[in-house]
């Protein structure tokens, strides 16, 4: 699914809010530097989050209902919107805990591995709303050899949908937001993302194509190919042949480069 139309953003999920301005083009751009988000985006983490949660959720005797609608969010915040203030710090740090331990099946998404190798050391990194001891857990388990920068939770004041852990990534690679891609897969990173500046790019898998709203929304990491240039990393559609990914050529339709 490509949007490649005029209509403004339309932030889907619980954070829905009307963007006006149009569209960016994403195929075809060079852009400073790629953030990707983690979980659902790089990595399959779902069966593993649900298990965990739905573990928490039993001991503390709670409708895990509310799992349905809160992928992309912190766990502080989740957290601290289920139990009393009082019993805050003892929750968090449980599901903290069970989270941690829970890291069986958790895999790389397709072109996840791919689109990271391609791209150079400095000029990527992952912004995820898990905490430093979380996101290493489940990177080691899946394998995935991350880049040096890494934000986490606990690297900010405000975790997604507020706009600092993307802006905060783009500063530790020395670039400005508004030259930076956003890979992300849920509402609340696109959000933050769009509100730091960046360019949007949605991955469909978490969530459905028909609500993610972003510069562009794909189904997978394998449609797109980035490549390093001398001017930054660029961004180029792929169509498979004989079971192998091409690069296609960019049509002028699709935009001029950023640099």
């Amino acid at each position: 699914m490509t949007h490649f139309n005029d209509r403004t953003i339309l932030v889907s999920g619980a954070y829905a809010a009307e963007v006006s301005g149009p569209l960016r083009p994403v195929i075809g751009q060079t852009f400073d530097a790629v953030l990707f988000d983690m979980d659902g985006t790089l990595i399959d983490s779902t069966p593993a989050v649900r298990r965990a949660w739905l573990a928490w959720c039993a001991e503390r005797k709670l409708d895990p209902s509310f799992l349905d609608g809160a992928h992309g969010q912190p766990a502080q915040d989740i957290v601290a919107s289920l139990v009393p203030t009082e019993e805050f710090d003892e929750a968090f740090e449980r599901i903290q805990q069970i989270e941690i331990a829970e890291v069986g099946g958790i895999t790389v998404l397709p072109g996840a591995a791919e689109a990271l190798s391609a791209i150079g050391e400095y000029r990527k990194a992952i912004v995820t709303s898990c905490t430093r001891s979380l996101a290493a857990a489940r990177i080691t388990a899946s394998g995935l050899v991350p880049p040096c920068v890494v934000v986490t939770f606990d690297d900010v004041v405000r975790g997604k949908p507020d706009p600092e852990p993307f802006a905060l990534g783009a500063r530790r690679l020395g670039f400005d937001p508004g030259r930076c891609l956003v890979v992300e897969d849920a509402a609340a990173g696109l959000r933050s993302a769009h509100d730091a500046g960046c360019t949007t790019l949605a991955v469909a898998g978490t969530h459905a194509a028909a609500d993610l709203s972003a510069d562009l929304v794909i189904t997978s990491l394998v449609e797109l190919g980035f490549s390093a240039t001398a001017s930054g990393i660029h961004v180029a559609r792929l169509t498979s042949r004989g079971g192998k990914f091409h690069r296609l050529q960019t049509s002028s339709a699709e935009g001029p480069s950023m640099s």
